[in-house]
């Protein structure tokens, strides 16, 4: 497999711009009717971001080791939009035709071997790790509304439970449908360890123009039947008994996985009184944000492993600790430590950065790589859906 000319001919693409996938979509929507219906109606959002991720992974298709296990999930989880293997044989026709419009005379009969063999290398991954998983999970899980709690003026607290048994870590995510916006599906992390009642909290965090956010902020009620995909991700997770301290970075609702990770560490101290030490430093603009508080404070003063400090950004009336919560985190005692950072994209590249100048190993700063989308304004949809690091 020739990478230089697979990544080398993309990049000539890519610099058309949008008229890239807009083509693609065309030929494939003409091309293959049966499969609009599968694509939100609005594909404003989905256009660049889908088309940009498939022509990233198939160019980069020299290094499908490190990616395997990636799109063994995306296969998996590309079930929920009712994918079949046909469906591969439509994108990867109309990422050909789409190649050879731009390319013009450079897409000759050897270039065009290597973007079908590297497509068909992972098109096959995608597919047997999708096949494999039938006969032990189904295509979606669906899950009642049990409540919604509107806790600020944006944010709203969700607890939803999945009608049939589903098994998640503390720390990974999980996508949403609801029946308010059919086929935008959204990543929302779980913000508690798993429950004998199977329930769920989500946090959702109302994003301006979004396209599900404001539905879910707005119009979900109880007693709604939502759709959750498998869980995913692994970053952020934690083994069961793990000694080594922690500190947590959450920038405002990158919270969620932290506490169902804080709420882990809590019930093994429970029943063993012993837990490692846990830092958590939540970040927010405004201090009405802070919208976990007093389940926060309560935490420090009764665990004696907890300790937990607020940072907030923009109020400068604000009594407490005051700046960008990476560099507050930077100040901390790094020594020991595992760093687990989770918040918007800006957030975390800042925090990384500052952790990594403070003298922490990048082997000990964990976060969640997400190649699907995570944030209202990312839509995950068929069939490649890699944003970068987002949570």
């Amino acid at each position: 497999m020739d990478a230089y000319a697979l990544q080398h001919s993309w990049d000539r693409v890519t610099k058309h711009g949008e008229q890239v996938a807009l083509y693609f979509y065309s030929h494939i929507f003409v091309s293959n009717p049966e499969v609009r219906s599968m694509f939100p109606l609005q594909m404003s959002n989905q256009r660049d971001k889908f088309v940009s991720a498939l022509g990233r992974i198939v160019s980069h298709a020299d290094q499908i080791d490190n990616d395997a296990a990636f799109l063994q999930h995306l296969g998996r989880d590309h079930r929920k939009y009712a994918v079949i293997a046909e469906h591969y044989n439509a994108v990867g026709a109309s990422l050909c035709a789409t190649l050879k419009h731009f390319l013009g005379p450079e897409w000759d009969e050897e270039l065009a071997a290597e973007w079908t063999a590297a497509y068909q290398v992972i098109a096959r991954m995608m597919v047997e790790a999708a096949e494999n998983s039938q006969e032990s999970t189904p295509d979606w899980w669906d899950a009642d509304v049990l409540s919604v709690e509107r806790r600020t003026m944006d944010l709203t607290l969700l607890t939803v439970r999945p009608r049939r048994a589903y098994h998640f870590l503390p720390g990974q995510s999980v996508s949403m449908e609801i029946p308010q916006r059919p086929r935008l599906w959204r990543y929302f992390s779980p913000a508690n360890a798993p429950r004998a009642d199977g329930s769920i909290d989500l946090h959702v965090q109302q994003i301006d123009g979004g396209q599900v956010s404001p539905s879910v902020v707005r119009k979900l009620q109880p007693g709604d039947e939502v759709k959750l995909g498998a869980p995913v991700g692994d970053r952020l997770t934690r083994r069961s008994q793990d000694p080594g301290d922690l500190l947590m970075v959450a920038g405002g609702t990158g919270l969620a996985p932290l506490l169902a990770v804080l709420e882990q560490i809590d019930h093994e101290w429970a029943r063993t009184r012993t837990a490692p030490h846990v830092q958590l430093l939540h970040g927010v603009r405004m201090p009405w944000h802070l919208y976990e508080r007093p389940r926060l404070r309560e935490l420090a003063q009764t665990r004696p492993w907890f300790d937990y400090t607020e940072v907030v950004s923009a109020d400068g009336s604000y009594p407490g600790t005051r700046g960008k919560v990476g560099t507050v985190a930077a100040r901390q005692d790094l020594s020991g430590r595992t760093a687990m950072v989770c918040g918007g994209p800006q957030m975390v590249a800042h925090t990384l950065e500052r952790l990594a100048a403070a003298g922490l190993p990048t082997e000990y700063i964990k976060y969640e790589n997400f190649y699907y989308a995570a944030a209202d304004d990312h839509t995950a949809n068929p069939a490649f859906t890699r944003s970068g690091d987002v949570k």
